[in-house]
Protein backbone atom coordinates (compact mmCIF):
# COMPACT_ATOMS: atom_id res chain seq x y z
CA UNK A 1 0.00 0.00 0.00
CA UNK A 2 0.89 3.63 -0.45
CA UNK A 3 -0.15 6.25 2.08
CA UNK A 4 -0.53 9.88 1.00
CA UNK A 5 -0.47 12.93 3.25
CA UNK A 6 -1.48 16.28 1.80
CA UNK A 7 -0.83 19.79 3.05
CA UNK A 8 -1.60 23.29 1.85
CA UNK A 9 -4.81 24.64 0.45
CA UNK A 10 -7.04 27.29 1.97
CA UNK A 11 -8.77 30.50 0.98
CA UNK A 12 -7.26 33.02 -1.42
CA UNK A 13 -8.50 35.92 -3.52
CA UNK A 14 -8.63 35.65 -7.28
CA UNK A 15 -5.20 36.28 -8.78
CA UNK A 16 -3.44 34.91 -5.72
CA UNK A 17 -1.29 31.83 -5.23
CA UNK A 18 -1.34 28.67 -3.17
CA UNK A 19 0.97 25.69 -2.85
CA UNK A 20 -0.10 22.12 -2.23
CA UNK A 21 2.24 19.35 -1.11
CA UNK A 22 1.83 15.60 -0.96
CA UNK A 23 4.14 13.06 0.66
CA UNK A 24 3.97 9.35 -0.04
CA UNK A 25 5.04 6.53 2.26
CA UNK A 26 4.83 2.76 2.16
CA UNK A 27 5.49 0.89 -1.09
CA UNK A 28 7.13 3.88 -2.81
CA UNK A 29 9.09 1.62 -5.14
CA UNK A 30 5.79 0.62 -6.77
CA UNK A 31 4.83 4.18 -7.74
CA UNK A 32 4.63 4.98 -11.45
CA UNK A 33 3.19 8.47 -11.18
CA UNK A 34 1.89 11.01 -8.70
CA UNK A 35 -0.52 13.80 -9.37
CA UNK A 36 -3.32 16.07 -8.30
CA UNK A 37 -7.01 15.79 -9.13
CA UNK A 38 -9.80 18.11 -8.12
CA UNK A 39 -13.52 17.87 -7.67
CA UNK A 40 -15.89 20.81 -7.53
CA UNK A 41 -19.46 20.45 -6.22
CA UNK A 42 -21.67 18.75 -8.76
CA UNK A 43 -18.78 17.96 -11.07
CA UNK A 44 -16.67 14.89 -11.78
CA UNK A 45 -13.18 14.52 -10.41
CA UNK A 46 -10.67 15.72 -12.99
CA UNK A 47 -6.93 15.53 -13.46
CA UNK A 48 -5.10 18.77 -12.70
CA UNK A 49 -1.47 17.74 -13.13
CA UNK A 50 0.68 14.64 -12.89
CA UNK A 51 4.34 13.68 -12.77
CA UNK A 52 5.74 10.29 -13.73
CA UNK A 53 8.78 8.60 -12.27
CA UNK A 54 10.54 9.42 -15.54
CA UNK A 55 9.80 13.12 -15.16
CA UNK A 56 6.99 13.49 -17.66
CA UNK A 57 4.41 16.09 -16.67
CA UNK A 58 0.81 16.40 -17.78
CA UNK A 59 -1.50 19.35 -17.19
CA UNK A 60 -5.17 20.01 -17.71
CA UNK A 61 -5.67 22.66 -20.39
CA UNK A 62 -7.43 24.89 -17.88
CA UNK A 63 -4.33 25.20 -15.68
CA UNK A 64 -1.52 25.31 -18.23
CA UNK A 65 0.68 28.33 -17.70
CA UNK A 66 -0.69 28.92 -14.20
CA UNK A 67 0.04 25.73 -12.25
CA UNK A 68 3.32 23.86 -11.94
CA UNK A 69 3.92 20.39 -10.56
CA UNK A 70 7.32 19.54 -9.17
CA UNK A 71 9.10 17.10 -6.91
CA UNK A 72 10.07 13.48 -7.12
CA UNK A 73 8.19 10.23 -7.02
CA UNK A 74 7.56 10.26 -3.28
CA UNK A 75 6.89 13.95 -2.71
CA UNK A 76 5.22 16.38 -5.05
CA UNK A 77 4.22 20.02 -4.93
CA UNK A 78 1.63 21.90 -6.91
CA UNK A 79 2.29 25.62 -7.22
CA UNK A 80 -0.92 27.35 -8.20
CA UNK A 81 -0.64 30.92 -9.48
CA UNK A 82 -3.17 33.35 -10.95
CA UNK A 83 -5.96 31.44 -9.25
CA UNK A 84 -9.50 31.87 -10.51
CA UNK A 85 -12.84 31.28 -8.77
CA UNK A 86 -13.36 28.29 -11.06
CA UNK A 87 -10.31 26.65 -9.48
CA UNK A 88 -12.33 26.25 -6.29
CA UNK A 89 -12.55 22.55 -5.47
CA UNK A 90 -11.33 19.80 -3.20
CA UNK A 91 -7.89 18.80 -4.40
CA UNK A 92 -6.79 15.18 -4.05
CA UNK A 93 -3.30 13.76 -4.25
CA UNK A 94 -3.15 10.57 -6.27
CA UNK A 95 -0.60 7.92 -6.97
CA UNK A 96 -0.73 5.23 -9.63
CA UNK A 97 1.44 2.17 -9.26
CA UNK A 98 3.12 -0.19 -11.71
CA UNK A 99 0.53 -2.79 -10.70
CA UNK A 100 -2.22 -0.36 -11.74
CA UNK A 101 -3.43 0.51 -8.26
CA UNK A 102 -4.77 3.95 -7.41
CA UNK A 103 -4.25 5.53 -4.02
CA UNK A 104 -5.79 8.80 -2.85
CA UNK A 105 -5.13 11.38 -0.19
CA UNK A 106 -7.86 12.70 2.07
CA UNK A 107 -8.36 15.86 0.02
CA UNK A 108 -7.72 19.51 0.78
CA UNK A 109 -10.08 22.41 0.10
CA UNK A 110 -9.00 25.24 -2.17
CA UNK A 111 -11.36 28.21 -2.27
CA UNK A 112 -10.78 31.19 -4.55
CA UNK A 113 -12.93 34.23 -3.88
CA UNK A 114 -13.80 36.73 -6.58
Amino acid sequence: QVHLVESGGGLVQAGGSLRLSCAASGRIFSIYSMGWYRQAPGRQRELVASLTRGGTTTYADSVKGRFAISGNIDHINLQMNMLKPEDTAVYYCNTFTHSQEDYWGQGTQVTVSS
